[in-house]
This record gives C-alpha cells, structure tokens and sequence, in this order.
C-alpha cells in the first residue's frame, strides 16, 4: 500500500507563494474597516437566530448596518478617486 504522504509533495508542492504579497496585505489593510463592521453585523444577526429580536437587538441591527454601509461608501468613494490602470495617457 502506498503512502500518500509520501505523494503529497508531487499533489501539493510547497512554494514561497503561499504568503500574501505587500499588494494583497495593502488592500486588507484598506478593506478591514468595512471587514470588521460586515463582521459586527454578522455577529448582530446570530445572536437574533434562535429568538424574537427585542428592541435593543434591532437598534443593534440597525447600528451595525449603518456602520457597514457607511465604511462601504468610505471605500467606493475611495475607489473613484484613484486613476484607472486601463486610462490611455
């Protein structure tokens, strides 16, 4: 019987690009102020799964979304104030 583990390397090779390059870690950094408010209202939402929302889970709801929607704007306003790499000069 063969041992995958001993295939493994030709299934999966190990290679120094598995690492996030400086690009992808930038627009993580640029992107978590909206990343963690999505979570916020991730969190918001589970904790009304299993029971009838009172009043302060909905001002809760209403808080994380507004927050989400507000750090979306944030990054497209961004996003349109950067030239276009496909701009003819």
């Amino acid at each position: 019987m063969l041992s995958i583990a001993a295939l493994q390397n030709l299934v999966t090779p190990w290679s120094d690009g598995l690492e996030p390059s400086d690009a992808e870690l930038n627009a993580i950094e640029q992107e978590l102020s909206l990343i963690l408010a999505e979570r916020d209202l991730l969190d918001a939402q589970i904790m009304t799964l299993d029971r009838t929302p009172t009043e302060v889970d909905k001002q809760r709801l209403r808080r994380a979304r507004r927050r989400m929607m507000a750090e979306r704007t944030v990054l497209e306003n961004r996003a349109a104030h950067l030239p276009s790499s496909g701009d003819a000069a």
